[in-house]
């Protein structure tokens, strides 16, 4: 074979794609996960699952489900990575979801998957509530450091307080259901009366408030464990508060779209997301993962996370969240911030 002949081949080879690397399956993925840890996640699994890339659709919790559910009819996403399990539940209530079992399922916790077999979601983690208290402003408004949710309608805290509105923050609804199933509805709705005469303003992001805290803004943030060990790791002169009562809770989960064209990609993601490696990744950010044996503890975080969490009943918190929703709004809503 002459060159000329070789070199023609090639062009040929080259002209039809045969030397050329196929294209990545780009995977849709709705998520709620913290806009600081979306770099890592999409470069760690990119890494480690060649031909599979990422476009993240981020919002908070709230946003997200209720995007999932306006396109039931014409879904968008091809899987949801880092969403409320609570959320992950109502939508495979309108039967979203493609049950899959991921590889190394059998490794998990029991009590962070879909008990069905397959499973309809698989979790990731879990995040609580936590209080952010800015120590130097409460020295110069002489606010005492509150120890309890009950603490927080002290009169001396009025429009001091910052939270999560339940409608569009997961780590909002969180609280509220968790305060509804500790004390019951009926001193449940009394509590977050009282709560609701010191409230500056319900923020449209769970994490808003502890930064709002950490800043100054105001002196008290209701957040998340998360949030809140980031924020003091920052700089910012914030005591951590684990409320005694007890603490709210919720898992981050994961699931594939049930119209899905990419299947064997979105199987691909979601074997990795319970894998060792993903769990390391989470342990960085919270105190418990559904892989046993890796989380640690958060720097700054005082007291056994695990020991604090309610119980939690996430069938009725599901079931129950429009409900809820729609009651609160009614009683508070007129403190939320404006939605951008």
């Amino acid at each position: 074979m002459t060159v000329r002949t070789i070199l023609v081949a090639s062009a040929g080879l080259l002209a039809s794609g045969a030397f050329l690397p196929a294209a990545a399956v780009e995977l849709t993925v709705y998520s709620a996960i913290e806009a600081d840890q979306l770099k890592t996640y999409k470069e760690a699994f990119e890494r480690d699952v060649p031909g599979v890339e990422i476009r993240w659709v981020r919002d908070s919790t709230g946003i997200v489900t209720a995007k999932l559910l306006a396109e039931k009819d014409n879904p968008q996403a091809d899987v949801v990575w880092g969403l409320a399990a609570t959320s992950l539940m109502l939508v495979g209530q309108e039967g979203l979801l493609l049950p899959y079992a991921p590889e190394g399922l059998e490794a998990i916790k029991p009590a962070y998957r879909d008990p069905a077999d397959p499973p309809s979601w698989v979790g990731m983690d879990v995040w609580s509530s936590a209080i952010c208290f800015n120590t130097v402003e409460a020295e110069a408004k002489g606010l005492p450091k509150p120890s309890s949710w009950a603490d927080l309608t002290n009169p001396i805290y009025k429009g001091q307080v910052a939270m999560p509105n339940p409608a569009s923050s997961g780590t909002g609804y969180l609280m509220v259901s968790a305060w509804l199933q500790l004390l019951g509805e009926e001193k449940g709705w009394a509590f977050m009366d009282a709560l609701h005469e010191n409230i500056a303003a319900y923020t449209h992001s769970g994490s808003k408030p502890c930064r709002q805290a950490g800043a100054g803004e105001y002196a008290i943030g209701i957040s998340f464990e998360y949030r809140a060990s980031r924020t003091k790791s920052d700089g910012a002169p914030i005591d951590i508060i684990l409320p005694s009562e007890g603490l709210g809770w919720d898992m981050e989960a994961a699931a594939i779209i049930k119209t899905t064209s990419k299947l064997e990609a979105a199987q691909k993601l979601m074997d990795w997301v319970i894998s060792p490696t993903a769990n390391r990744l989470y342990a960085e950010g919270y105190a418990i993962v559904a892989l046993p044996g890796i989380a640690g503890k958060l720097p700054h975080i005082e007291g056994d996370i695990e020991s604090m969490l309610i119980d939690n009943d996430f069938v009725w918190a599901a079931a129950n969240r429009e409900r809820i929703l729609a009651e609160w709004g009614r009683r508070y809503d007129a403190k939320s911030e404006p939605r951008s």
